[in-house]
């Protein structure tokens, strides 16, 4: 049998192929769901919304990764990883471009959950299409690598929110957002599809799978991830990922907003702030997996955990002590975006937890869901705003950072564990 992508020594063509496309599905996808972020108080204006309903609309979106995550993991475990990720990319694009034309809040909302089903969808396949053909040695920083799309989809959102939507109109930025289509076309023609994967459906196909596989295999991919096989490991994954998505989105659905309304930041200096986060996200993501490769994945997460949760406190609770140095705040900017380099776990993390029947669905599962619950993020720091202010809802966001940290040691540490076709192996 020919040598499986993972079973290379070190990265070749085809991997780098598989990254790149992969990482710029996720800077595209981030950059659907933040942009909308930017474009909510123009929005709120044109269309007389309240805080409220300008974040239901946000919190909905999110929601509806969850349903996108569970519902495209188990077509990318059926059909595929490298034609459901063309699929993801599709849906989100073309949710933000309708979201162009609305003019009430039902429109607006349809069109963003449109976007969120494929945002959801993008994450899960694109990852577990590198855990699945990087070598087990590598895997943590090239995983850790494409979650630099996450920083990157944001400065791109930023740009276009911060400094263009002011001059061309918040439904222009939507109708240009369907450019990332365009990946599509190179995904079909240049990428191979996972090797495992191909490897699992010629066993299936070829009758190969014992009676007890093949029952398995006729099961709902959702339910098995609760069988007493999996059962631990996805509920400890659940849990760590709402941890760290709730740190992630108490700080970000409403800093553009902070900035602006209650520091009194305009948005360029706003959009100029949250590009300092970014340049820290980006190389906070891009060491974690060398980090996590050296010192194992749990040393990694606790570490990156507490310089967000610092970075937090610093920027919201303590704001009057930092702001008469100006320059303090950019550096605590700086240490959030570099602590959200933990989000580059995710993807080796659950490659070599489950194995490949359902690794699509588990990733996809774990992680959306967990962003799908912070529909309620957006609104209870609206409403925490009330009585606190934007900055103490936001300042919320810490004590998740620090629970994200300590609930990784509940994890074995699975460092260059191999993932292979049938199974996970010890």
């Amino acid at each position: 049998m020919a040598k499986l992508l993972n079973e290379y020594e070190k990265p070749t063509k085809e991997h780098f192929k598989i990254l790149f496309l992969s990482w710029a599905g996720w800077v595209f996808d981030f950059y659907d769901l933040i942009l909308y972020t930017f474009l909510m108080i123009p929005i709120k204006h044109e269309l007389n919304f309240s805080d409220v309903q300008i974040s239901f609309v946000l919190g909905a979106s999110l929601a509806a990764t969850a349903v996108g995550g569970v519902i495209f993991g188990f077509l990318s475990d059926r059909y595929g990883r490298k034609r459901v990720l063309q699929w993801t990319i599709l849906t989100y694009s073309i949710g933000t471009f309708l979201s162009g034309f609305s003019y009430n809040i039902e429109l607006l909302l349809l069109f963003r959950i449109i976007t969120g089903l494929g945002v959801g969808g993008e994450w899960g396949t694109g990852q577990t299409y590198i855990g699945e053909t990087f070598p087990a040695k590598v895997r943590g920083r090239y995983g850790a690598f494409m979650q630099t799309g996450a920083p990157i989809g944001i400065a791109l959102a930023t740009l276009v929110g911060g400094y263009i939507a002011p001059e061309i109109g918040w439904r222009l930025c939507f109708f240009v957002s369907i450019i990332p289509a365009i990946l599509v076309i190179f995904i079909r023609k240049k990428l191979p599809e996972s090797d495992i994967w191909e490897e699992r459906k010629k066993l299936i196909d070829s009758g190969q799978l014992s009676k007890e596989e093949i029952k398995t295999e006729n099961k709902n991919k959702f339910f098995i991830l609760f069988d007493p096989e999996y059962r631990k490991f996805f509920i400890l994954a659940l849990v760590l990922a709402i941890f760290d998505m709730s740190a992630y989105w108490f700080t970000y659905s409403w800093m553009p907003g902070y900035l602006n309304q209650q520091r009194q930041f305009s948005m360029a200096k706003s959009a100029l702030f949250m590009l300092v986060t970014q340049g820290g996200g980006f190389i906070g993501y891009f060491t974690f997996g060398f980090v996590a490769d050296k010192l194992g994945r749990r040393p990694a997460y606790s570490i990156y955990s507490v310089i967000m949760s610092f970075g937090l406190i610093m920027i919201t609770t303590m704001w009057d002590v930092i702001a008469v140095h100006h320059e303090l705040i950019l550096v605590c900017m700086f240490l959030v975006g570099f602590g959200t380099g933990m989000f580059g776990g995710y993807g080796p993390l659950f490659s070599e937890l489950f194995p490949t029947k359902i690794r699509g669905t588990a990733m996809g599962a774990a992680f959306n869901l967990a962003r799908g619950i912070q529909f309620f993020t957006p609104v209870i720091i609206a409403v925490v705003a009330t009585s606190y202010g934007l900055g103490g809802g936001i300042s919320i966001a810490a004590i998740f950072a620090l629970l994200t940290g300590m609930w990784i040691w509940t994890f074995p540490e699975t460092r260059g564990k191999k993932v292979t076709v049938l199974r996970f192996d010890q």
